[in-house]
């Protein structure tokens, strides 16, 4: 194995965060990657964090309805209840600790890298960049999906296509202006698209009929545990998203356990009040509910001015959602170029804005790319590249509580090894079943990117032998 170590000669903001790691044994040989950039501020505070993970993850029910049409509404409810604590909060308990231990820039890249070496860093740092960016590809067609409902020319052709090119733009652009203007405006989005649906909760309270949330659906109609598990996994992961925004965070040691922990009630509270207010007060056909229904259940509930209102929230949903993601894509890229994983340009911050220009733009591209992919497999697609991140992440915390016991971790999961094993061997279950259910253009496009992100590891050691691209100044030592 080689161990790749950054050797900072300007310590840059930030390195006050790893004082305490100075005082462990060996801490040459653990230092983490920061950027060194002077002009990078600590900007995200505890409030604005709570919603970038919030649309890391989530951004509203939208699109929770393909769990009930999938199977049935009692199905339904007990995924978004139980589906949680098996796998949300398992992945937010590990990320709480790892971002606290390691909190710089590139997230889980780093774990894979301190835990097993810089192959393994590069590969996981594909596997979630690709899934993300694929992720990221599917908002915009979710917003055109609810748009379609009053602009009907929308729903298919050249002015679709040109409509999710333009909204992506647009929306990488915004990006580009800063995290900070991210953060605040995930904020706004968030109360703005979440309130139609606490107004539908109450307005349904006198018309719920409680005996409807034990329906198993209607007769004849066959289960899809496929759509069923794919919904769930892809409404309730990518928890570990924003850990690629620690160097970004304002002392991260303490605001990311606070926002983790708002952020998992916040996220399953959106999910599971309006799912029992509409499934008790609304009885339609199981075919009914596909992505968009809340919408249609809204015009039943309380009006078409209330489902005109939760069309707008969707779509001011879809924009939190992207611009999270996008954000979390953009620095894994600047955290895999401190690490020497990519070449030091991916690192390049504009001059205006300071945010990280071409990780926006590549991350953009791709997903403009593959938007034009169906949007069952643009998420089943996310999902299986997320899961063999996800069973690697797992593995690496387990590995580094082994392996570097002595590393200061201001959040700390209560349990010991065995006990973290038994906790990760629960979700790392469903990954498994979410991967052997998936269809075969799935396997093709996860199979593919697997076989690239492998080349690209040994292509950029290549380069960095013969100095084709300048990397940032490591050391490597043996291990």
């Amino acid at each position: 194995m080689m161990q790749v170590e950054i050797q900072s000669t300007n310590p840059g903001p930030g390195l006050e965060q790893h004082e305490n790691l100075s005082k462990t044994p060996n801490h040459s040989s653990q230092q983490l990657p920061i950027s060194t950039n002077p002009k990078t501020p600590k900007k995200l505070t505890l409030i604005p964090l709570i919603f970038l993970i919030y649309f890391e993850v989530a951004g509203g029910p939208f699109g929770e309805e393909p769990a009930v049409q999938a199977a049935g509404p009692l199905f339904a409810l007990l995924g978004f209840l139980v589906f949680p604590f098996i796998w949300s909060v398992p992945e937010a308990l590990i990320t709480a600790e790892l971002s606290t231990a390691f909190p710089g820039n590139g997230g889980f890249v780093i774990w894979a890298d301190r835990a097993f070496g810089p192959f393994f860093g590069s590969l996981m740092g594909s596997w979630k960049f690709f899934s993300g960016v694929i992720n990221i590809a599917s908002f915009p067609v979710l917003c055109i999906d609810y748009l379609k409902k009053i602009i009907h020319p929308l729903e298919s052709g050249w002015p679709r296509h040109i409509a999710i090119l333009i909204s992506t733009l647009v929306l990488s652009f915004v990006n580009y202006t800063g995290l900070t203007i991210v953060g605040w405006a995930a904020v706004l989005l968030g109360i703005v698209s979440l309130s139609p649906f606490i107004l539908m909760s109450l307005i349904a309270i006198p018309k719920i009929q409680p005996h409807r949330w034990l329906s198993l659906g209607q007769k004849g109609v066959k289960r899809d545990w496929n759509l069923f598990f794919n919904t769930l996994f892809w409404n309730l992961n990518f928890w570990d998203s924003a850990s690629t925004l620690a160097g970004e965070v304002d002392k991260p040691q303490k605001t990311y356990p606070r926002a983790l922990l708002v952020a998992v009630i916040f996220t399953c509270s959106a999910y599971l009040v309006p799912l029992f207010a509409v499934t008790g007060a609304v009885s339609v056909d199981q075919s009914a509910w596909e992505s968009g229904f809340h919408a249609e259940a809204a015009g039943m509930i309380a009006g078409k001015w209330l489902k005109y209102w939760i069309e707008v929230g969707a779509v001011l949903s879809a924009i939190g959602l992207f611009e999270a993601q996008l954000s979390s894509c953009a620095y894994q890229l600047v955290g895999m170029a401190d690490l020497a994983i990519l070449p030091k340009f991916f690192s390049s911050r504009s001059k205006w804005f300071n945010t990280p220009w071409l990780g926006i733009l590549l991350s953009s591209f791709i997903a403009i790319g593959m938007s034009y992919m169906t949007f069952t497999d643009i998420i089943s697609s996310a999902n299986f590249l997320y899961s063999l991140g996800m069973l690697l992440e797992f593995a690496s915390f387990i590995w580094l509580r082994r392996k570097l016991p002595e590393i200061k971790r201001p959040y700390r999961v209560p349990l010991r090894i065995p006990g973290l094993v038994i906790m990760c061997l629960i979700p790392s279950a469903f990954l498994i079943v979410v991967m052997v259910i998936a269809t075969k253009i799935v396997f093709l496009v996860s199979g593919l990117m697997t076989v690239g992100a492998i080349g690209w590891y040994f292509l950029m050691k290549f380069c960095r032998k013969k100095k084709i691209f300048r990397y940032s100044n490591v050391e490597v030592e043996e291990r």
